[in-house]
């Protein structure tokens, strides 16, 4: 119920224009194919090398000539640009690599297989390749790497483009770097691959867009909702990191359930209550860590909650404090002190910006609800006690006498455990099947419009993210 704790790339060239670079998704693959566009020699022609240093002086010119000012996505790929070609002397990478450029933009035509538009990854100004001058073609096949590079190794989405309380990310990856490998390998198609997700769930949700795209196609449809949903997930994949540890708890909130994973098998799973339908109470989705345990647990209101819900009762009613066992602390808060306070009995301690943490409650029944989105952000745990004796490595017995005491005391686990707060609309379960749920919050919508074309500007921003987003405040 409660919160509270006790105590893409942009790359601009003048014969070009700026050249939008962003991730995103399509419906469908596209049936021309890079071989299809030219003869393969004319792809990425050979120029003799006295135009070397002439081309690298103008790659130099055009980076340093693109517009910075539309944003930080735009001024992040413009860096990575200019970080790659300075280590290159500014001088063309592509000119004798024939076959990478060639590896490459098949890659990009099988992005649908990852739930994005090879079209948003310029698509169409790869059919003008052959016609380009060597510094424009060169710093578009650069850019058109780095782009999918990025999309697939953080997401489409980026944690800066998302939600306040859409907070997930993977562990950095630089990609300029993997441009530089690809480079000097014959495939730059499979190191691009090796930056995607591995995860059960990425697998498992791949093939289930290739199973029914082509159930689709053969019934001559259109992108059905499911399409729509598998892509989006995908692309909340792709903000995970690439190794989840071992040991770790899983809460998902559109799920409404929390699993506990011992080196990568689940061990238990048991049924959660999340943050209602109103945005600054929905829980949010982040990364943290349990480090340690509150028996009979304080708890400290926030102060929104103080001053919107329980204070204006309590002025009507003298004595609404009094029966609730809430004390008005020296500093001005508001505490409801241990032993039967809304945490119930256990809260799980881990620290986030957002105050949100798993505990206990004295309501039981409301889990039996279908609709278990009825707290202010935290996650309600059906049966904490089990949990609490599974992460501190104690038989249940002893959890229970520390809670009998009727004493607030802390206990530090033997190790921290990950845990993750996400939400997925679409997943794999424990026995390899695709599994969906209802947007409860609505966020799917949001990320389609990342992710669908039609719903990008002429700067390949999805609409709503010109509008200003208000911070959550939790």
């Amino acid at each position: 119920m409660t919160r509270g704790l006790p105590g893409r790339i942009r790359a601009g060239a003048a014969s070009l224009g700026a050249v939008a670079l962003v991730a995103a998704c399509a419906p469908a693959e596209p049936t021309v194919r890079a071989a299809d566009l030219a003869p393969a020699a004319s792809l990425v022609a050979a120029r003799p090398s006295p135009m070397a240093a002439s081309a690298g002086t103008r790659l130099d010119d055009l980076i340093a000539r693109t517009p910075k000012s539309d944003g930080a996505g735009e001024r992040r790929n413009v860096d990575l640009l200019r970080r790659f070609y300075a280590r290159h002397g500014f001088a063309p990478v592509w000119e004798t690599r024939q076959g990478q450029a060639n590896s490459l933009m098949d890659a990009v035509w099988r992005a649908s297989d990852h739930g994005l538009a090879p079209e948003l990854f310029h698509r169409d100004l790869l059919r003008s390749l052959p016609t380009m001058p060597t510094p424009e073609r060169d710093m578009l096949l650069s850019s058109v790497f780095l782009s999918y590079a990025d999309a697939l190794a953080r997401g489409a989405m980026p944690v800066e483009r998302r939600r306040d309380d859409e907070t997930l990310t993977p562990e950095p990856i630089d990609v300029t770097a993997a441009l530089d490998a690809a480079l000097a390998s014959p495939d730059p198609a499979s190191a691009l691959e090796a930056l995607a997700p591995t995860t059960p769930t990425y697998r498992l949700l791949r093939q289930a867009l290739k199973d029914l795209g082509a159930d689709t196609a053969a019934r001559g449809g259109t992108a059905p909702t499911r399409l729509r949903e598998i892509k989006v997930n995908l692309e909340r994949e792709r903000w995970l990191p690439r190794r989840l540890p071992a040991d770790r708890v899983w809460v998902n909130v559109a799920d409404g359930r929390l699993v506990l994973y011992r080196d990568g098998r689940p061990v238990f799973s048991t049924r959660v209550i999340v943050g209602q339908n109103d945005r600054r109470n929905q829980s949010p989705e982040l990364q943290a860590s349990i480090d340690g345990l509150w028996f009979n647990p304080p708890w400290n209101v926030p102060k929104d909650i103080a001053t919107e819900e329980i204070l204006p009762k309590a002025r009507r009613d003298p004595g609404y404090l009094a029966r609730h066992n809430m004390v008005m602390l020296p500093d001005g808060g508001l505490q409801q002190q241990g032993g039967n306070s809304a945490l119930g009995q256990l809260m799980f301690h881990m620290h986030n910006r957002f105050d949100v943490y798993l505990h206990d409650t004295p309501s039981k029944n409301l889990f039996s609800r279908d609709d278990r989105r009825i707290s202010h952000g935290c996650i309600r745990v059906e049966d904490p006690r089990k949990l609490a004796a599974l992460l501190m490595q104690q038989p249940i017995e002893a959890i229970d006498q520390a809670i009998a005491t009727g004493n607030t005391t802390w206990s530090v686990l033997p190790k921290p455990v990950p845990v993750f707060v996400v939400y997925e609309t679409a997943f794999a379960d424990d026995d390899g099947r695709v599994q969906f749920r209802a947007d409860i919050y609505g966020r799917d919508a949001e990320i389609w419009q990342h992710l669908d074309p039609q719903h990008l500007d002429p700067k390949g921003r999805a609409v709503a993210e010109r509008e200003v987003r208000e911070p959550r405040g939790r």
